[in-house]
């Protein structure tokens, strides 16, 4: 999962501070490396491994000074964390396209073995995002006039869209020419767009989550649909077309945990499908009879959901966790040992808050169960008398091939096991999950009527490609990671 804004303002106009300003507000979606290419004349760059306030200082500014620019930040899904894996890409010649993403190319092992193998092109990164770029840019080089038109555009969406398998949202722009952002076919990943008055003329911009252009200042205009194309030429009017033609099944874990919680995905409030996936599980939690003194909620996800929990349980919610802001996302940590060597580092107890107590710990998932089990025996170095776990998401048990760091079996502990066995696993007096179907009804209550991809819950991979190979491929790919 990563992030990415791209401005488009009117000529003279120097778009960067917009676009740093967007990056620190969607830093929570990658913190492993950040990125920009601006154009002005010629395309600039400024990539690094690290957050965006580490890569970027004021020496860069003016060199990715320019009316376009494209800014991403990243945590590998495919690819290692290398500088040249981190995004945007940009190609110069036969013409100018820089690009980013937020996804994952399913098919990006046969894209190199096959169709660029075919054509003699050898790519020169890990990220899957080349490979995107690459089927663009290509078929954009087989126009029949000098100028890209607006067709020339759509079909090379279209080819992306048949050549390129898997879940992505791709912004970018074509120098001198215009922006363009698309979303997958099936729409699994976010892509907003909107606009911001300006002396000269509408600023446009493409985004992750609106969140970012709320600010930055920019008006929402609207999600990108499915399989939708926008194009903004030189004339500066945005064009929609609608390329792909599928079902479209956003990914619901977006509302669960990637998703900052002042975000409208999809028409849909992040920060109330938070609300209200705590309330159908403090439903559920009532009908095991169990009594708690207390829901802690395990930060910063958790926290919404935590309150309407013991709202229904009619029990205090209490902060029972100071985290440390200056340590990242432990789900996100390329690897394990990232991982486990991190979560008491980030995570330190209030005493007062466990001592003699029932304890209900509600987490926004449980994948591998290392920030469970830590939680669990800080709980009982506190004094608690009983610790119990909850998930407002039900359990993770498949792997997500569409760009969420868990792609190998062996990593859920909720796999193959009983929810006492869970327990036990983690330490816990008991252990609770939400059910899918109250998962699915929470989201659908605040937005639009609509299906979600839930692969990770169901194993039903809603692109309908999905190969034992492309498992193999990709687990291969995690393990690789996980040994560097």
């Amino acid at each position: 999962m990563c992030g990415f804004i791209s401005i488009f303002g009117p000529a003279g106009s120097d778009v960067i501070q917009d676009v740093l300003t967007g990056l620190l507000a969607i830093q929570h979606r990658g913190q492993d490396a950040a990125g920009i290419v601006s154009f002005n004349e010629k395309f600039q760059a400024k990539k690094g491994l690290g957050l965006v306030r580490e890569v970027f200082q004021e020496k860069h500014l003016s060199r990715l000074s320019g009316s376009m620019s494209v800014g991403h930040v990243r945590y590998p899904t495919v690819g290692q964390n290398e500088v040249g894996d981190v995004q945007p890409f940009w190609i110069d010649f036969p013409l100018g396209v820089a690009m980013a993403h937020n996804g994952n190319v399913t098919n990006f092992h046969e894209l190199k073995k096959d169709y660029f193998a075919g054509r003699n092109v050898r790519l020169a990164s890990n990220c899957d995002l080349e490979a995107v770029l690459y089927v663009f840019a290509d078929r954009l080089m087989l126009r029949k006039g000098d100028a890209v038109t607006a067709e020339d555009v759509v079909a090379a969406t279209h080819e992306t869209f048949e050549r390129v398998k898997g879940a992505y949202s791709v912004v970018g722009i074509i120098a001198g020419v215009g922006m363009y952002a698309f979303r997958d076919p099936f729409g699994i990943k976010p892509c907003i767009f909107g606009r911001k008055q300006t002396d000269a003329g509408y600023q446009y911009a493409v985004a992750s989550e609106s969140v970012v252009l709320d600010v930055a200042g920019y008006e929402i205009v609207r999600d990108l649909k499915a399989g939708e194309l926008l194009w903004i030429g030189m004339d500066r009017k945005p064009q929609f077309f609608q390329v792909g033609n599928k079902p479209h099944r956003p990914c619901i874990f977006e509302y669960i945990y990637f998703a900052r919680p002042d975000s409208f995905l999809d028409g849909a409030s992040v920060y109330a499908a938070r609300l209200e996936l705590g309330t159908k599980l403090g439903e559920q939690w009532k009908q095991t009879g169990i009594e708690v003194d207390v829901v802690i909620p395990v930060p910063e996800s958790a926290r919404t959901a935590a309150q309407t929990m013991a709202e229904v349980l009619g029990v205090p919610y209490r902060e029972g966790f100071v985290k440390n802001r200056y340590v990242g996302r432990t789900f996100i940590m390329p690897n394990d040992k990232a991982r486990q060597s991190t979560i008491r580092h980030k995570l330190n107890p209030i005493r007062v808050e466990f001592e003699g107590k029932r304890v209900l710990i509600l987490d926004d998932s449980i994948v591998r169960g290392n920030t469970s089990r830590q939680i669990v025996k800080i709980a009982r170095q506190m004094g608690a008398a009983k610790v119990y776990l909850a998930s407002y998401s039900p359990p993770l048990v498949n792997p997500c091939l569409y760009g969420i760091d868990m792609s190998t079996k062996r990593e859920f502990v909720a796999r193959g096991r009983t929810m006492a066995e869970i327990a036990t696993e983690l330490g816990a007096d008991h252990v609770i999950y939400q059910t899918i179907e109250d998962m699915v009804a929470a989201v659908q209550k605040v937005g639009p009527n609509r299906q979600f991809c839930k692969a990770c819950f169901d194993g039903n991979y809603p692109t309908g490609d999905i190969t034992e190979r492309m498992l193999s491929d990709i687990e291969t790919d995690r393990l690789e990671a996980t040994k560097s």
